[in-house]
Formats: C-alpha cells, sequence, structure tokens
C-alpha cells in the first residue's frame, strides 16, 4: 500500500494533496513505498535550497532521496511558488502541485534532467506518461519549465 507522510510549514496543505500523491505512487507503480511529502512557503524552502543545494533562492520542488526501496524520499513544495506559477501558467493551484508532485517523486526514482539531453527527454517523457495516466491537466514541468 502507497504511503504518504504530509505535514506542511507555515501553510495549509491543500485539500486532496495526500490523496494526489497516493495515486502518483500506485501511477508510478511503487504501491509498496513510502514518501514524506511537505508543503510550505518560500522562506522555508529557500533556507533548504541553500543548505542543500547552496541557492540562496525559493523553488517550487526539492526531493530528497533515501537509500532504501520502500522509503522514496522526502518531497518539499512550496505552495508560494506553486501558486504565482499557476497563475503565470493559466491553471489551478491543484494542477501546478500535481505536475510538481511528478516531477519530484521522478527525482526520487532517479530520474535527472540536469545530467544531458537525452536523460532532459526521458525524464520530460515520463513526467507525460505520468500525467496522462491520472488524466492530470498541465504539462509536465520539464515541457513548461526547463526546456
Amino acid at each position: 500500500m502507497a504511503t504518504v507522510l504530509l505535514s506542511s510549514e507555515g501553510v495549509d496543505a491543500p485539500d486532496g494533496l495526500k490523496e494526489d500523491a497516493e495515486a502518483l505512487l500506485v501511477a508510478a507503480r511503487c504501491e509498496d513505498c513510502e514518501l514524506s511529502l511537505v508543503v510550505c512557503n518560500d522562506a522555508w524552502i529557500r533556507a533548504l535550497n541553500k543548505q542543500w543545494r547552496d541557492k540562496d533562492t525559493a523553488t517550487d520542488v526539492l526531493s530528497f532521496p533515501q537509500q532504501t526501496e520502500v522509503v522514496l524520499g522526502d518531497l518539499v513544495i512550496s505552495l508560494d511558488t506553486s501558486r504565482r506559477q499557476a497563475d503565470e501558467r493559466g491553471h489551478s493551484l491543484q494542477d501546478e502541485v500535481r505536475v510538481l508532485l511528478v516531477h519530484g517523486l521522478l527525482h526520487l526514482l532517479g530520474y535527472d534532467h540536469e545530467t544531458g539531453d537525452e536523460d532532459l527527454q526521458e525524464m520530460a517523457a515520463a513526467e507525460r506518461t505520468l500525467l496522462d495516466r491520472l488524466s492530470w491537466r498541465g504539462e509536465g514541468l520539464i515541457t513548461t519549465a526547463i526546456t
């Protein structure tokens, strides 16, 4: 059974977020996996981004993989950035958070768009596959923001 541990820092988690994350794990064939999901504000994610990536700026999603097959790792999503991006891209906050969930989960599963064009294309295709499998709206993050 897919397990999502949801917590929030400085924000209220959107309704249905835990269920969306659980559905994503099943769609990614991670039914026996555990995921920690934190939703936060820009100040919280900026501090994490500075600490772990030496980037002193807020970002939309951070992924922290674990070294076990059952515990995938931690995803951290900034709702402040998610809201801005949803407005810029003309879709709902729920759609934006879903796109970020997919992107972050793929990083936890070992995908990396920063290691070359072939890897970027592979991750973009995996984003599209998962979004389509779940009938979720929105383009993948790579398609809308990175390429």
